[in-house]
């Protein structure tokens, strides 16, 4: 069974971690603590069934009330436990890989400690276009502008990649803040989330000056 028919199966009482600081895009991975103990008995429960859990994002409002079951938002991305390793405490460390987007269509009715929800899994149309391009060029032009270490870690996933996989891995590595990388996760038209992370990517540029060669000059 794939990855995507696991979490498509799982979809029906999908188990949701919120996380105001952190969001998950397609294709890319994640490292997680876990340490609350709704969400250990969360990870446990994957661990012991399917691996699947969505991360995802609480509307605005929810200060003051995250102990509690402030409203989600809902568009998140479900992902697979590639790997976990279970500390102190009953405490985990894991390694989430995102699958896909899914649109929460109900909150389950509280059975557990953590929260559930049915869910439509989302799969992104087939795209090509001149926006993968200039996508992949901008990176490319950005790899000249940053370290090196990080440069080779994207470059090589930017070239293979496209359509909406090139949109999610290219702001999964360059766009930092949270609701921003929400309203990226929640634009379906691949087109547009193209459009979107390549006006990210060249604001990045215009902030960065291309950096001067470190070895001796001829």
């Amino acid at each position: 069974m794939t990855a995507q028919e696991t979490v498509e199966r799982a979809a029906i009482a999908l188990k949701v971690f919120p996380l105001p600081s952190a969001v998950l895009f397609p294709h890319t991975v994640i490292p997680l603590h876990i340490f609350e103990p709704r969400y250990r008995a969360l990870v446990k429960d994957a661990l012991a069934t399917d691996r699947v859990l969505a991360l995802g994002q609480l509307e605005p409002g929810w200060e003051g009330n995250y102990e509690g079951r402030p409203p989600l938002q809902s568009l998140m991305c479900a992902g697979v436990i590639v790997w976990d390793e279970q500390v102190e405490d009953g405490r985990y460390n894991i390694l989430l890989q995102g699958v896909s987007r899914v649109r929460m269509v109900e909150e389950l009715t509280p059975g557990t400690l953590y929260r559930q929800v049915r869910a439509q899994v989302l799969v992104d149309p087939h795209y090509t276009g001149p926006e993968e391009e200039q996508l992949r060029q901008a990176v490319f032009e950005l790899a000249g502008r940053v370290p090196p270490s990080f440069a080779e870690s994207l470059l090589p996933v930017a070239a293979r990649a496209g359509g909406g996989m090139l949109a999610d891995v290219v702001a999964s590595a360059l766009v930092p803040e949270p609701g921003r990388r929400q309203e990226l996760l929640g634009e379906l038209d691949v087109r547009r989330r193209l459009e979107e992370v390549l006006g990210d990517v060249s604001d990045l540029l215009g902030q960065l000056q291309p950096m001067r060669p470190s070895g001796p000059l001829n």
